[in-house]
Order: structure tokens, then C-alpha cells, then sequence
């Protein structure tokens, strides 16, 4: 597993993006969450979030005693009732996005809320991703708006799910787990970083870089020229592979 971490203040005075992650013999784990700009203490929550998540990691690596669903749920719950907690001690409405990809013993699984996004590639291009808590993708659910329109909508800031608001419920996804194959890239990156560039960019950038950092500064180069300015957001990015692409031996149809 090669990964590479990339997270840019933009044209703000400060980032309250977080991003880490962290690996071991049996697995990895990597987080990427976006503090909230219009509440209190946008980048202590993110970074609350993330820490959370790499301490359980860590722990429960060194214990042995690991199980991802298990795991990825503390993750959203742990950071939950942290974020709360520290609400009230500061007086504070600290709010967070989170993403996380962990991989144990053979199997891969992620968990989201809000709109910080992961995207999976195989065969050098795009195979999923997760779906934002937000309003523009509630329209294009109901059909009311393409896709394509997320980026720029008016409405692309106001998210129907995040850490530190009160849960009647868990408000997180989780996907399915999946087993890890020699070939598969991860890309979990902030609305920051999605919002200036296309899939088919992220994909081209994917297919000449020889590493991790390579494709991540070549999306940033994208990302700088299609946002440069003082309104432009932090942006935060981190892109994992599992062995090489492979893009030019030709054996991504093996996959």
C-alpha cells in the first residue's frame, strides 16, 4: 500500500481541512474530514475527527482484535460523542464532514458523512464513489437536477449530514467490505479539491503518474487553475494505491 497526503489552505486564511492516516503489517487506515467554515472552530473539529479515527486504528491494531464494520462504526460513534462533548465544554457548534477507507487482513471497507467524498478506479478509471449528504445530491435523486450540476449549484454548501450535529439515529454510511486487490487506487478528498476537477481528470492524472504524490500534485495543478483566488476553498486529498496501476503493463483487465 503506497499512499500520499496533500492538503492546501487555498485561498483562505486558514484550513480547517484534516487529513492522516496510518498502517501497519495487517492493514491502513486513512481519514480526510472538512471542519464546517460557517461554525465555530471548523478546524479543531476535523482534526478531532481524524485523531479519533487513527487512535482506534492503532489501537486495535496493536491488540490484534480487529473487525472493520466494528471499527469504522466506533469511528463515527466515538467522534460523535467527542465532538459533542467538546461542544459543551467550549461553547462551541464545531461541526465536521468525515471520510474513512480501512483496510485488515485482506479486506477493504469505507465509511462518510457529509460531502467529503472517496472514489474507487479500476482498470485506470472510475468505478464509484460515495454519495454526498447534500442538497444537490438529494435533487439528483429525485431528479430534479444531472449529476454533473453538483458542482457549482447554488445550494452545494448546505449538507444534511454531519459530525456534531444532535443524531436521532447514525447518520454515517458504510459500505460493503470488499477484498483488497493489487491495482485498485482510493482518492478521499474534500469538496474543496472535488468540486475543481472532473473524474475525467482525476483518471487521466492517474494513468501517467508513477506514484501517489505524482497524481495528487498533477490534480493539483487541475484544481489551482480552475480556482485560483481569494474565495478559492482548502483542499485536501488523499490517494492510496494497492500495488501499481499497472498502467503499462495492460493488465488492468485482470481486475
Amino acid at each position: 500500500m503506497e499512499y500520499f497526503i496533500l492538503s492546501r489552505t487555498g485561498g483562505r486564511e486558514r484550513n480547517e481541512d484534516s487529513a492522516g492516516a496510518v498502517k501497519g503489517e495487517n492493514g491502513f487506515c486513512c481519514v480526510v474530514a472538512d471542519g464546517l467554515g460557517g461554525h465555530d472552530r471548523g478546524e479543531e473539529a476535523s482534526a478531532l475527527a481524524k485523531d479519533t479515527c487513527l487512535e482506534l486504528f492503532s489501537g486495535k491494531a496493536q491488540k490484534g482484535d480487529f473487525d472493520l464494520q466494528e471499527f469504522l462504526e466506533q469511528c463515527f460513534l466515538e467522534g460523535q460523542r467527542r465532538l459533542l462533548s467538546r461542544q459543551k465544554e467550549e461553547k462551541s457548534g464545531m461541526k465536521t464532514t468525515l471520510t474513512v477507507l480501512a483496510a485488515w487482513d485482506g479486506k477493504l471497507q469505507w465509511g462518510h458523512v457529509g460531502d467529503s467524498r472517496l472514489y474507487w478506479f479500476r482498470n485506470g478509471k472510475t468505478a464509484g464513489r460515495t454519495l454526498d449528504h447534500s442538497v444537490p445530491q438529494m435533487l439528483v435523486a429525485s431528479g430534479e437536477i444531472r449529476e454533473k450540476d453538483i458542482r457549482g449549484h447554488e445550494d452545494r454548501s448546505r449538507l444534511l449530514r454531519v459530525m456534531g450535529a444532535e443524531w436521532s439515529r447514525p447518520q454515517f454510511e458504510l459500505s460493503l467490505p470488499v477484498p483488497t486487490e493489487d491495482g485498485l487506487a482510493f482518492l478521499l478528498c474534500s469538496d474543496g479539491f472535488w468540486e475543481l476537477i472532473e473524474e475525467k481528470e482525476m483518471e487521466k492524472a492517474l494513468r501517467r503518474a508513477e506514484t501517489t504524490q505524482e497524481w495528487l500534485e498533477a490534480m493539483e495543478r487541475e484544481i489551482v487553475k480552475n480556482g485560483y483566488g481569494p474565495d478559492m476553498d482548502n483542499y485536501t486529498a488523499v490517494g492510496v494505491w494497492l500495488g501499481r496501476p499497472l498502467k503499462r503493463q495492460r493488465l488492468w483487465g485482470l481486475f
